[in-house]
């Protein structure tokens, strides 16, 4: 399985950035790190082992691109408009940055996006924010309300970022064209988003799958079934 590490100085984000690409060719996955976690995570708790079959077919070439939670959602140190500010140039990275590579490599001009746990969150709000780029969806134990991390605080930014927010009021025609999975445990912390997001979208009458795994809870053993399954699904 081919592994190849990408650095290079981020004009969005002013600082170098990193990030991991598996395979040769395949559909272009964007496959986002849990809270904080950084761009070799998926690597490292085993969840490319899992899909490795997918890589080494040419199925799918996966980008792990690293994250800037810390400087973001997370970052209590800075004030909150700040905090959705500095994700609004996260997201110029993926489309200006990252996006333009998976589609040249792969010669694809639209993607896929996954994720576990926060992951979960990036992958669906980078795929209802740019429908247009996005034809499948796989968020694994994500959240989608981005508000309890914003201390009260309120704007446009964290709106566009926020899927229960925005998703009610989205009418692009991709979004019913695109393929959504939202896996989650029963036992799972973010069941309840989860449950909330499928209810957004079942009264848009967006086509999805809600898939609560019985007898499971919130950690990697859980994604590693559930993202080769979601895998299956690409056409």
């Amino acid at each position: 399985m081919t592994e190849n590490y990408l650095k290079w100085h981020s004009p969005n984000l002013g600082k170098e950035f990193e990030m991991l690409v598996f395979g040769d060719s395949g559909y272009p996955l964007l496959l986002f790190p849990t809270s904080m976690g950084r761009y070799y995570e998926s690597k490292d708790f085993g969840l490319i082992d899992a899909i490795r079959w997918f890589i080494e077919e040419g199925r799918v070439k996966v980008y792990c691109p690293d994250s800037i939670d810390a400087s973001s959602w997370y970052n209590k140190s800075i004030s909150p408009e700040l905090r959705a500010y500095n994700h609004t140039c996260y997201d110029k990275l993926l489309m200006e940055e990252v996006l333009p590579r998976m589609e040249a490599e792969t010669g694809h001009q639209r993607i896929a996006a996954a994720g576990c746990s926060f992951g979960g969150y990036h992958a669906a709000n980078f795929a209802f924010r740019h429908p247009d780029k996005v034809s499948y969806l796989f968020s694994l134990s994500g959240i989608f309300d981005i508000k309890p991390r914003m201390d009260g605080y309120y704007d446009d930014n964290v709106y566009f970022n926020n899927p229960t927010d925005y998703v009610p009021d989205n009418t692009h025609a991709d979004l019913w064209r695109m393929g959504i999975v939202l896996g989650v445990a029963d036992t799972d912390v973010t069941r309840p988003q989860n449950e909330l997001l499928s209810g957004i979208l079942a009264e848009k009458k967006i086509s999805h799958w809600l898939d609560i795994r019985p007898h499971t809870v919130h950690n990697w053993p859980v994604w590693r079934e559930m993202l080769p399954h979601y895998l299956s699904l690409i056409k």
